[in-house]
């Protein structure tokens, strides 16, 4: 078993921290200064769903333009080529594999929007090809992905990298965080996170078939073990395969860790417990847990992560959001907004709040278009200090993540040893590693 890197897991300060590799010609040059008239260019990796949730969100900008598509359906490709087209007035260049929209220097940055066992190969060659990068949540399909990416971005360290946990640019949950952090919750002992996922409904079990015509499924597999194409396993419903995911623990769960985590200026938990599985819908063709309850040990405080589909039942009311449950009182946060519900004490015969209420307050703004804006402002001005979601955010998400689905996985508490970067367990330790098949390697950098 190869030996992971030994650094010290996302320390609370940080923030300076493919087997078919790419040529010379695409190793990164002389960083590049953009004036706030300069027009920026970008190429879209993976044009479904998020992918052109974020390419929209960026366009709203001035000065920023799309240049370029790549997709292995070339259904979507040619849809989103002509969307862009009729919305722009320019027709973007198509590909169908994503090397070759590297090699385009009129490129500036490239928003990564394919299934999340793409995303290391797709981030780490963007960078060595000169991009900046903005990268759909999670950051990665393992552990060790999320160690190379870290490295990558050490490496070429002219280049911004924003992970797509838009939250974090929400001002609302900039006040929240600030409230948490103000210290009037009193210690906070219990951080809750959830989310309820109402809308998802089974998935029926479908035949294999050949893959459509128009899909280049050998490109889709990439790294991940050969299969049959299924069209269940295609499109939207990768999330709940884990060839491909980590089910609601990585697609959901990033986003409300990442508040957690960052509010409480926490690092590596220090061990992870797991218990869930198929209880809704055990015959459906998905792979994952459709409910699952995570609890991680920190230093002060323990995290509760819990999940749950074709149910809205949610904590507070809500179908998702975080808790921060300290001694004086609760706040709560959800895409909505934020409140602080107190806890009470006697004094002189009276009930008297412990903290102040703070009655529901809505968000303001749109948080995806605040997070584009914020990428393309950091690219222009050159302060990777000001990305709301580095590397390093994005990365402490998605391991805290992975390591409670390898909790899951194992049936065992597993316990985090800091100093060596494992679990000391032989059975998780190996769920640590990025399995590539198909002839593809994981980057060195």
């Amino acid at each position: 078993m190869r030996t992971l890197p030994r650094r010290k897991f996302l320390q609370k300060t940080a923030l300076a921290s493919a087997g078919l590799s790419l040529t010379n010609s695409l190793l990164a040059q002389p960083i590049h200064l953009f004036s706030a008239n300069d027009r920026i260019n970008l190429g879209l990796i993976g044009c479904n769903g998020m992918g052109w949730s974020n390419l929209q969100a960026h366009l709203k900008l001035p000065n920023v333009t799309c240049i370029a598509l790549a997709d292995v359906d070339e259904r979507v490709l040619n849809k989103r080529a002509l969307e862009l087209q009729k919305n722009t007035g320019t027709a973007p260049k198509r590909y169908t594999d994503y090397r070759k929209l590297l090699e385009d220097k009129a490129i500036d940055a490239v928003i990564i929007g394919t299934p999340d066992h793409w995303h290391c190969l797709n981030a780490v060659h963007a960078l060595q090809a000169d991009k900046h990068v903005y990268v759909e949540k999670p950051l990665a399909n393992s552990i060790e992905e999320c160690n190379v990416m870290l490295d990558a971005a050490k490496r070429y360290n002219t280049k911004m990298v924003q992970v797509g946990q838009w939250q974090r640019s929400g001002q609302h949950y900039d006040e929240a965080v600030n409230y948490v952090r103000s210290g009037k919750l009193g210690p906070i002992r219990l951080v809750k996170c959830w989310s309820y996922q109402g809308w998802m409904n089974p998935i029926p079990v479908k035949p294999n078939t050949t893959p459509p015509k128009e899909v280049d499924y050998t490109m889709w597999l990439g790294p991940a073990p050969s299969r049959p194409f299924n069209e269940n396993r295609f499109h939207f419903n990768f999330r709940w395969f884990w060839d491909y995911a980590g089910g609601l623990m990585t697609d959901w769960g990033v986003h409300e860790l990442d508040i957690a985590l960052y509010a409480m200026n926490a690092g590596a938990p220090k061990t992870i417990l797991a218990s869930g599985g198929k209880f809704a819908y055990p015959d459906d063709a998905s792979e994952t847990p459709d409910t699952l309850q995570t609890v991680y040990e920190f230093e002060n405080f323990n995290l509760l992560w819990e999940h749950a589909t074709g149910i809205d039942g949610g904590n507070y009311g809500s179908t998702e959001g975080i808790a921060f449950i300290g001694n004086n009182g609760t706040l709560v946060v959800n895409r909505g907004g934020w409140k602080v519900v107190p806890e009470r004490e006697r004094q002189n015969d009276q009930w008297i709040d412990k903290t102040p209420e703070v009655s529901w307050k809505d968000r303001e703004g749109n948080a995806l278009d605040n997070h584009a804006k914020n990428f393309v402002d950091t690219i222009r001005n050159n302060t990777p200090t000001e990305l709301k979601c580095n590397i390093e955010a994005g990365a402490r998400a998605a391991i805290t993540a992975h390591m409670g689905n390898i909790a899951f996985k194992t049936g065992n508490k597993i316990y985090w040893d800091e100093q060596s970067q494992t679990f000391n367990n032989p059975e998780a330790d190996a769920l640590i590693r990025a399995n590539y098949h198909n002839g593809w390697e994981l980057p060195k950098i």
